[in-house]
């Protein structure tokens, strides 16, 4: 390997600060999707086929609205020489999508019988409103990790080093509303999302210095990029993008991973309540489970990427010890147990996590050497529009479980508690093993192409 494919520009200060980033979306991500389905199924007394059907449209109109944001900010814009690509953006949909996630535990008081189709109307005017800046602001942070972090080796040291930032984004963001909800008062989760505006505000300022783009970057972009120049339609590069085995094969594996990930967190709640029959700061020691495998084991698994130098591996690795180490939660209903399950499951999750953006950025490095010219935004979006189908995914498999075992009729039946399993455990196994042998079968970026992909890059001044 070349030194300057092999070269490290960023400080490790600057890299924890991208990280920050990660933390502001996992934050506000895991509150919203640990709370906002029981919120409304249980404070609010919705009918949980409505809200079934507010998650799947919210889940359509979120992969729709991804793949758009990227195509049309990937694009130059008057600020770009000045402001840089991505960091205008990340700004202008950071700060509106903490602010907003408010309003979704703020509906108006009705009647959730008589006034049923009113609530359902603001479930799906608050989320719809909440995904258009949460995209705009993921699809160009995502966008600038490949452009930022060139080579192998920084890719690694960045990921490892924002992936335990994020992960404790990901634990406070299930521990931090707990502490300010009280069960049966819909209130009090007003002021948890003052709480958790609070802290996502903070977390994106201190991402600030390492959101900033890079200016060399910005030129090299200019310089084979104008204002007039007309990129391939919208449709044409989702086709070229799925014409891409190796983004192909990703993005499978990434959107089952997504629905094992928002199937798990949203049945949180579930669990301390329908099958332990604990309070809600039961919560606490569960996700604190998870926080403390992930720590631990996220930085051996990096260490193990760089002495493998096969992203690919380590993936599938951690891909078929998730499923694994599922299993159990489909069978324990006991408090300690499930925190030690917990804890084992978070060791194969952190380096599942850590190598999603590494293999990601292989990918995009592969598109800019077909393509002679850089898309990370596209397929950022690209990304974000399969990933969210996990939403899609969790409100079925939700909806379906608890409208076919009596959770209405008896919430804490035995048949009630079978079907908080399916959407904790079963689906979520299934889903990561399918995407984990779909990952291992077809994408095809060794370690010798990845390296061939970014000498052709510096070759082509991209």
């Amino acid at each position: 390997m070349s030194k300057e494919v092999g070269e490290v520009k960023h400080s490790k200060l600057n890299m924890a600060s991208y990280g920050f980033g990660n933390f502001m979306n996992e934050f506000v991500q895991m509150a919203f999707g640990t709370f906002a389905f029981y919120f409304y199924e249980i404070e609010i007394g919705l009918n949980v086929w409505l809200i079934g059907l507010g998650f799947l449209l919210y889940a359509v109109y979120n992969g729709i609205n991804d793949p758009i944001v990227g195509f049309l900010t990937n694009k130059p814009f008057k600020f770009t020489k000045k402001w840089g690509r991505r960091f205008p953006w990340i700004l202008i949909g950071g700060i509106p999508f903490i602010l907003s996630y408010i309003l979704i535990f703020t509906p108006p008081a009705l009647n959730p019988v008589s006034d049923a189709w009113l609530l359902f109307l603001w479930l799906i005017f608050t989320t719809f409103l909440f995904d258009t800046f949460a995209s705009v602001f993921w699809v160009n942070f995502s966008a600038l990790f490949p452009d930022k972090f060139r080579s192998v080796k920084e890719r690694r040291t960045a990921t490892g080093l924002q992936i335990p930032v994020g992960l404790v984004g990901v634990a406070l963001g299930a521990i931090i509303p707990p502490i300010f909800i009280d069960k049966g008062i819909a209130s009090t989760y007003f002021v948890q999302a003052g709480a958790v505006i609070i802290v996502g505000l903070i977390a994106l300022g201190l991402a600030i210095p390492g959101i900033r783009d890079d200016q060399d970057a910005v030129d090299k972009y200019l310089e084979t990029h104008t204002a007039r120049e007309k990129g391939p339609p919208f449709f044409k590069s989702l086709v070229t993008a799925l014409k891409q085995r190796s983004f192909l094969a990703f993005i499978i594996s990434y959107t089952m991973y997504r629905t094992l990930v928002n199937s798990m967190t949203a049945s949180v709640p579930y669990v301390w309540d329908n099958l332990l029959g604990l309070d809600e700061n039961a919560s606490i020691p569960i996700f604190a489970g998870f926080l403390i495998g992930a720590l631990i084991s996220t930085p051996i698994w990096v260490k193990l990427a760089h002495k493998t130098n096969n992203n690919k591996k380590i993936m599938v690795i951690c891909g078929i010890l998730m499923g694994v180490f599922t299993i159990p939660l489909i069978f324990l209903e006991e408090f300690l147990a499930i925190i030690i399950a917990m804890v084992v499951w978070g060791l194969s999750i952190g380096g599942y996590w850590a190598m999603i953006a590494p293999v990601l950025a292989d990918v995009v490095d592969e598109s800019v050497v077909r393509l002679k010219k850089r898309q990370e935004g596209v397929y950022a979006g690209f990304q974000q529009f399969f990933g969210r189908l996990g939403i899609f995914f969790q409100a079925i498999s939700f909806t379906l479980a608890h409208a076919f075992t009596g959770f209405a009729a008896d919430p804490y039946s035995a048949s009630a508690k079978f079907g908080v399993h399916i959407h904790l455990a079963i689906v979520p196994m299934i889903c990561i093993l399918i995407g984990t042998f779909v990952f291992w079968k077809w994408y095809d970026l060794t370690p010798d192409k990845v390296e061939e992909n970014q000498n052709k890059i510096i070759e082509l001044n991209l």
